[in-house]
């Protein structure tokens, strides 16, 4: 099964074309098994030695508490926005009995991996599972086409939240819900937020994280006309088990373990957002 190759509109930022492409940053073995997620840790021992079978346990822990904030999913059409290599797609396939999945990325690159990934998965349950490339801000979907919209560690990539929001509202039919579990600045002074992120954090430098407050998303989810807008604060679940992860791989002056670090400074938190179309 083929997906539509043709570039989105809007045409991915150059960064991202880079980090998702030729990068390929899913190949890290800081992202054990093909999962791009820093993970939800709770019930993992941080003080044993880690092992690759829990970074993975993690990974698909932060999807299914990102399941758990959208409801019910079976026998219901899913859109996961950011999809990646489409690990959580089959995951919820295996686990939560949806009638289909839909994982939409804006990258060709990781949509190709995506393919070759769940070849058979794709061939076993013929039209219950696609890959189609869109960006988040124009999304390539009828009105009213899924029940459930969720995106696991994407929505700090999207450079136009108000457009995904209004897209999310758009392609979600009445009565659906929409999960995503993201970075954002903690509440306070955005300027200095941003400031303090990119002399911490390389991706916040370079512009593959963009740094606005929570805030921006769920105004975004309102203004869209979504309701029961809900925020959840997961960073004692994430940050750190990831900076326990990262530990096996990094000395503890690396830039990546100042994600715990900005955490701990009350810069950076890690959320839930959830919300419901009328």
């Amino acid at each position: 099964m083929a997906f539509d190759a043709q570039e989105p509109s809007p045409v991915m930022r150059p960064v991202v074309r880079e980090t998702y492409g030729p990068a390929n940053l899913s190949a890290e073995p800081i992202f054990a098994g093909g999962f791009i997620n820093f993970g939800y840790w709770r019930g993992i021992d941080l003080n044993a030695p880690l092992t690759e079978a829990d970074r993975i346990r993690s990974q698909q822990a932060l999807y299914r508490r990102v399941w758990d904030g959208a409801a019910p999913m079976e026998q219901l059409r899913l859109l996961e926005v950011g999809c990646g290599l489409g690990m959580g797609c089959a995951l919820v396939l295996h686990e939560r009995s949806p009638a289909e999945v839909t994982g939409m990325d804006i990258h060709s690159a990781q949509l190709s991996r995506a393919q070759d990934a769940h070849a058979a998965l794709l061939e076993q349950l013929p039209g219950r599972l696609r890959f189609v490339q869109g960006a988040a801000e124009l999304m390539p979907f009828a009105d009213a086409e899924f029940d459930v919209v969720v995106s696991v560690e994407a929505a700090q990539h999207f450079p136009d939240l108000e457009a995904f929001a209004a897209e999310t509202a758009r392609v979600l039919r009445p009565g659906g819900r929409v999960a995503i579990a993201s970075f954002f600045t903690a509440e306070g002074d955005a300027p200095s937020r941003r400031a303090d992120l990119s002399q911490l954090l390389n991706t916040f430098a370079n512009g593959l994280d963009i740094a606005r407050p929570v805030t921006a998303l769920t105004e975004a989810l309102t203004a869209s006309g979504l309701s029961d807008v809900r925020v959840e604060s997961l960073g004692p679940q994430v940050w750190a088990g990831w900076d326990a992860w990262l530990s096996r791989l990094y000395s503890p002056d690396a830039w990546a373990r100042n994600f715990l670090r900005a955490y701990e400074r009350q810069i950076l938190d890690y959320y839930l957002i959830t919300a419901r179309r009328v």
